[in-house]
This record gives C-alpha cells, sequence and structure tokens, in this order.
C-alpha cells in the first residue's frame, strides 16, 4: 500500500461518554435533524427544517450546511428506535457519497446513557473530500456529545 493512502483504522473514528439522561430523551434530539445544529461538535450545520424525525431504515432528511450553504441528503442506513441511528450524506438526488454518521445509545440504568459517536469513511472515493474528512477527529466527535449533553441537561 502506498504511503499517500489511508488504511482502514484512520477512516473510522469514535468518541464515547456517559451523558446523565435516558437514552430516549438523547435519541429524540439526535432522530429530529432540526435539533442536530444546536449539537453539532464539527459546526457544520446551518439548518433543518422540522418535520424530519427520523422513524426507520431508509429515511431521507435534509440539512443546510454552513459556509455554502449547499444541502446535503441524509439517507438513513441503520436505526433501532431509542438505541441506534446512522446516515450516509448524499447531494441532492445522489447516491451517498461514502460516510457514515453513526449514532449509539446505551442505556447505564434509567438516567444515564452511553453515548457513541462514530465518524466512518472508508467507502469515501473522491479526493476533493479528505481533507474535512481527515478533520473529523475524535476530539470533534467528542464536541457533538459535550454539546449534546448540555442541551439534554439544561431541559
Amino acid at each position: 500500500m502506498s504511503g499517500s493512502r489511508e488504511s482502514e483504522e484512520e477512516r473510522v473514528v469514535s468518541a464515547s461518554r456517559t451523558i446523565d439522561a435516558p437514552a430516549d430523551v438523547i435519541f429524540e434530539l439526535i432522530a429530529d435533524p432540526s435539533q442536530q445544529p444546536s449539537w453539532d461538535g464539527n459546526d457544520n450545520l446551518a439548518h433543518a427544517d422540522a418535520g424530519q424525525r427520523v422513524h426507520h431504515v431508509g429515511d431521507v432528511f435534509t440539512m443546510v450546511l454552513t459556509g455554502d450553504g449547499k444541502v446535503r441528503e441524509n439517507h438513513v442506513v441503520e436505526f433501532d428506535e431509542g438505541r441506534l441511528i446512522a446516515w450516509m450524506p448524499a447531494e441532492p438526488g445522489g447516491q451517498p457519497i461514502g460516510q457514515l454518521w453513526r449514532w449509539e445509545l446505551q442505556p447505564d440504568g434509567e438516567d444515564r446513557t452511553i453515548v457513541t459517536h462514530t465518524y466512518d469513511w472508508t467507502k469515501l472515493n473522491d479526493e476533493k473530500r479528505f481533507k474535512r474528512a481527515r478533520a473529523t477527529t475524535d476530539a470533534r466527535l467528542l464536541a457533538s456529545i459535550d454539546r449534546l449533553a448540555s442541551v439534554v441537561t439544561s431541559r
């Protein structure tokens, strides 16, 4: 393998922490795209229309990005109500571009939840997107979890 090619391990980044809130409360903030810009640790999401709450695999929700104002369609590829949600972004009308965002929630008692956020870009082939993908570190994922915790605990 050449030195310029990323290994699979380097293309999957994950962070976890415990939040003092029930899994169902946390999940509602994740499954409702209109809530996501308030806790996005990448500062990548400008806004999403209300009424796009995710309910199952195959749902598609749209987000407007910061900076350029481009729209992304997010295709839900994994879903377990209250426990797991994952989506793959795409250009409007296009196929997913090879990035996966996953949220896993594991209850730890009645009012605590272990939250794991994963960014997987193993299927990303567009080299123009690699720089931004590499900038999505575990620290940024943890920032999203930390912001999510702040939103949840302030309610």
